[in-house]
């Protein structure tokens, strides 16, 4: 399978979050970059496509934000990553506020996603890696994969969280839909909601939004990923939210992915992207499903018997050691 990466990824390095009321090393690191790349020996790097895809998704004032974060930060008289730690209540107004402090809580809604130094230059260069997986699709290619990382399908048209910072998986899909593609679907088999590809699309009728996930009321994000959230407007019945309880094995999870399936099916898009995370795997540190290894080559392969044109971009998965073969066994699900 073709797949696309690009150096400038690893500029993004965090030193730590807070989780579980502790401040621990970040979870996002350069160990899960090694370990994929290990099984990457192909890869091609990313050419650059430039703003406009990113801008068409993502508010220009966060963006404007997301430049400049940590400099802000620094000049502040603030040593290391640029953190969040207050947060305005839900209805209260959004203010044009100068303070870095009261910005970074304005753009984001936890304290695991703080503004490193090289953070815009690589998730900048994710958007660019998504963006060249998704022009070999449109190019005849039958699938390809995008190595996105930080992961981006948490991040809101104006907000980070999740270790996420643009959303890869919307700037394609509204990138693709701008190239020609009348309908798209997203399929998210990451363990966490993808809470931000859904407010990005919750209104609209020519991309569907399917995520099979943790059950958001014992699991991060918690406020997003229900199964009665089902799109409104002119998106009402657009979005499937199938969450799943803790200690979920393969079998039960195949069931759920074969409705998600024939949800795609129903819809019958042009383009498929699925934002496949790792983190279900059993030994994920932070995850609590229970997929073995050899169960991701057999749900890559019911997703390709959709025979869609598919873009496959990466988002979590933190058993570092495990993480190189999880990649590698949902990889060639997808092969002929």
């Amino acid at each position: 399978m073709i797949a696309f990466f690009s150096d400038f990824q690893s500029a993004h390095a965090p030193a730590i979050e807070l989780q579980n009321g502790e401040l621990v090393p970040h979870a996002e690191s350069q160990a899960r970059v090694d370990a994929i790349l290990e099984v990457l020996p192909d890869r091609r790097p990313s050419e650059d496509f430039g703003e406009a895809a990113i801008r068409a998704v993502h508010d220009p004032a966060y963006i404007d934000f997301l430049k400049r974060a940590h400099a802000d930060w620094t000049a502040a008289g603030r040593s290391g990553d640029a953190f969040p730690y207050v947060f305005p209540i839900r209805g209260r107004r959004a203010l044009n506020l100068a303070r870095i402090d009261a910005e970074l809580g304005q753009y984001s809604y936890d304290c695991g996603t703080p503004v490193a130094a090289g953070t815009w230059q690589a998730v900048y260069w994710n958007a660019q890696t998504a963006l060249n997986g998704l022009e070999a699709v449109l190019t005849g290619a039958g699938s390809a994969f995008a190595f996105c990382r930080p992961p981006g399908h948490h991040a809101g048209r104006d907000y980070m969280g999740g270790y996420s910072y643009l959303n890869n998986v919307a700037i394609a899909a509204e990138q693709a839909r701008q190239r020609g593609a009348a309908k798209v679907a997203v399929l998210d088999v990451d363990y966490h909601h993808g809470n931000g590809t859904q407010d990005i699309f919750y209104q609209r009728e020519d991309v569907l939004t399917v995520s099979l996930h943790a059950d958001p009321k014992t699991d991060y994000p918690f406020y997003w990923g229900h199964n009665d959230e089902v799109g409104e407007r002119a998106g009402q019945g657009f979005n499937l939210n199938l969450p799943m309880p803790r200690g979920t094995k393969w079998p039960a999870y195949r069931a759920q992915l074969i409705q998600a399936i024939e949800g795609v099916q129903d819809f019958a898009p042009d383009l498929l992207i699925v934002p496949y995370g790792a983190d279900t795997f059993a030994g994920d540190p932070i995850s609590f499903f229970e997929i073995e290894t050899e169960d991701y080559t057999s749900m890559a392969s019911l997703i390709a018997d959709l025979n869609l044109p598919t873009l496959i971009c990466m988002e979590g998965g933190y058993a570092v050691e495990s993480l190189g073969a999880n990649v590698d066994a949902f990889l060639r699900g997808f092969e002929p």
